[in-house]
C-alpha cells in the first residue's frame, strides 16, 4: 500500500531520532554511575508511571491487557525489554556516533524483516539503497579502513546495536497488525502503555539477571536523576508515541529512513556536550546512508 508523506507525518517521525540522540548521549555520560540493564528498568518504570494517568484505558477490564498479553508481551519484549537495554549495553563499549551509526542501518533490516517474515516485496531502487546503507554502516564498524574489513573485530557495543536494531525491525512490523482494540489503538498513550506494563516486566528479569552476575551500585546525584527523568519523559514517553504513531500513518520502511537522522544529531550533541568530535569516515558514512535514503525513495 502506498502511505502519502505529509509534514505532519513527517514531524511525527523526526522527534523520535532527536529524542533518542540524546538518549545516547546520556546513556554514555552516566554509564560509570547507572548499570545498563539497571538503568534501563529505573527508566520504563518512570515512564509507566507518567503513562499511567493518561493511559489508564488500557488497565480497565475488558481492553485486552490480558486477553492479548502475547502481543503485548511481545512488542514490549522488542522495544523496551531488548532493543534499549542493548543500547545501553553497547554505549558501554561505544561511543554515541558509532552507536547511532550502526543503528543508521535500520532500513535495510527493516527491508529484510518485512520482506522474508510478512510478506513484503522489495523494490530494486530499495536493494540499491540498502546496499549503500550497508557499506556506511560498514564504513563505520570498520573504523574508516576498509582493508581492516578481512580481519574486523567487531567492538562489543557495535554487535549489541546491530542485534538491538534487529529487534526495533520486527517491533515495527508487528505494530502494523490490526489485532488491537480500534479504541486503544487510536489512544496512543494507552496502546503505549500496554506494550510498557510488559515491557517493564522483561526489563526487570534482565536487571535481575545483571545483579545476579555483577555487584550492581548506582552513584546518587542529581544529575543522574535529572538524566533518567529525560530519558523517560522524552526517548521513552514522547518519541516512543510519536513513533508508534507515525509508523501507522507510513508504514514501517517509510519511517526507518528518519532513523538515519539520528546520528547527525548524535554527532552535533557529542561535539557540543562529550568533545567528541566526528571524524571524516562518520560523515562519509552518513552521505552513504543519506544517498541510500534518497536512491531508495524514487
Amino acid at each position: 500500500m502506498n502511505r502519502k508523506l505529509t509534514a505532519s507525518t513527517a514531524l511525527l517521525l523526526t522527534i523520535p531520532p532527536l529524542l533518542w540522540a540524546g538518549n545516547a548521549i546520556v546513556g554514555r555520560l552516566v554509564r560509570d554511575a547507572v548499570p545498563p540493564m539497571t538503568l534501563n528498568l529505573l527508566r520504563w518504570a518512570i515512564a509507566a508511571l507518567i503513562l499511567v494517568p493518561i493511559g489508564y484505558a488500557i488497565l480497565r477490564p475488558g481492553s485486552g491487557l490480558v486477553r492479548d498479553w502475547r502481543r503485548y508481551s511481545m512488542l514490549g519484549l522488542l522495544s523496551v525489554g531488548l532493543y534499549n537495554s542493548m543500547q545501553y549495553l553497547a554505549l558501554q563499549t561505544s561511543t554515541p556516533i558509532n552507536v547511532t551509526l550502526v543503528a543508521a542501518g535500520m532500513p535495510v533490516w527493516m527491508l529484510l524483516v518485512g520482506a522474508l517474515c510478512f510478506g513484503k516485496p522489495v523494490r530494486r531502487s530499495q536493494m540499491v539503497g540498502a546496499v549503500l546503507s550497508i557499506a556506511g554502516v560498514l564504513l563505520v564498524l570498520s573504523r574508516g579502513e576498509w582493508r581492516q574489513l578481512a580481519a574486523l573485530r567487531l567492538v562489543a557495543g557495535d554487535v549489541y546495536m546491530i542485534l538491538a536494531t534487529i529487534s526495533w525491525s520486527f517491533y515495527s512490523w508487528l505494530l502494523m497488525q490490526p489485532k488491537d482494540n480500534p479504541e486503544i489503538r487510536r489512544d496512543w498513550a494507552a496502546f503505549l502503555l500496554g506494550q510498557v506494563v510488559y515491557g517493564v516486566m522483561w526489563s526487570g528479569v534482565l536487571a535481575g539477571v545483571e545483579w545476579s552476575v555483577r555487584d550492581v551500585h548506582i552513584d546518587w546525584s542529581w544529575q543522574v536523576a535529572a538524566a533518567l527523568l529525560f530519558v523517560a519523559i522524552g526517548p521513552a514517553v514522547i518519541a516512543m508515541g510519536c513513533w508508534g504513531a507515525g509508523v501507522q500513518r507510513s508504514g514501517p520502511t517509510v519511517a526507518a529512513f528518519f532513523t538515519n537522522l539520528t546520528p547527525l544529531f548524535a554527532a552535533l550533541m557529542s561535539s557540543a556536550f562529550l568533545g567528541e568530535l566526528p571524524h571524516l569516515y562518520h560523515i562519509a558514512a552518513f552521505a552513504l546512508i543519506v544517498g541510500g535514503i534518497a536512491w531508495s525513495s524514487r
